[in-house]
Formats: C-alpha cells, sequence, structure tokens
C-alpha cells in the first residue's frame, strides 16, 4: 500500500489530533496490539541507538532484532525521508 492514500492521510490526521501522551498511548493501544506497539518501540530504540553510533551487534544484543531489520532501520535513517532523524531530534529536545 503507498503511504499517500485518503486512508494513510486520515490516520496522520487523527495522528497529529492527539493532545496529549495519554491520549496518544489510548489511541495507539486500540489501533494496534501490544506485540505491535512493542516492536515499533524497538525499531525507534535501535534508530536512536543507530543515531548514537551505537555498533550494530550492540543493537541487536539490546533489542533482538535481527542484523537484517537493524540495516533497514539504518538505511532509512541515513537515506530515507527524514522520519526518524526529525522524531530523534524532538524527542532528545523535550528530554532536555
Amino acid at each position: 500500500m503507498r503511504v499517500e492514500t485518503p486512508e494513510t492521510e486520515k490516520l496522520f490526521k487523527a495522528i497529529l489530533g492527539l493532545e496529549s501522551l495519554e491520549e496518544a498511548k489510548a489511541f495507539f493501544r486500540d489501533l494496534l496490539t501490544q506485540n505491535e506497539i512493542e516492536e515499533f518501540a524497538v525499531r525507534f530504540k535501535a534508530a536512536c541507538m543507530l543515531s548514537d553510533g551505537i555498533p550494530y551487534i550492540q543493537i541487536q544484543k539490546e533489542t533482538g532484532l535481527s542484523s537484517t531489520t537493524v540495516a533497514r532501520i539504518s538505511k532509512w535513517l541515513n537515506s530515507g525521508m527524514e522520519g526518524y532523524k526529525l522524531a530523534i531530534k524532538r524527542v532528545h529536545h523535550g528530554d532536555s
């Protein structure tokens, strides 16, 4: 499925309309299974670790992700649409 469909646009707008962490937790828990949420969280953790220069092998050990998945995350982090980089920057900025 393409990313730009009326359905995906509506989904992205719904996400942007969420106003708090609690609203986001509730929405994603209704939308996704607990396992899917955890998988997305682990992938984002891997992207953050890659951004911090942590070696693949350490990321694999800490996350349980395969080398193929870590490589795919690295590819999108370094030559994707800048989504990972933007999110990582905003999360780190929000932590300070």
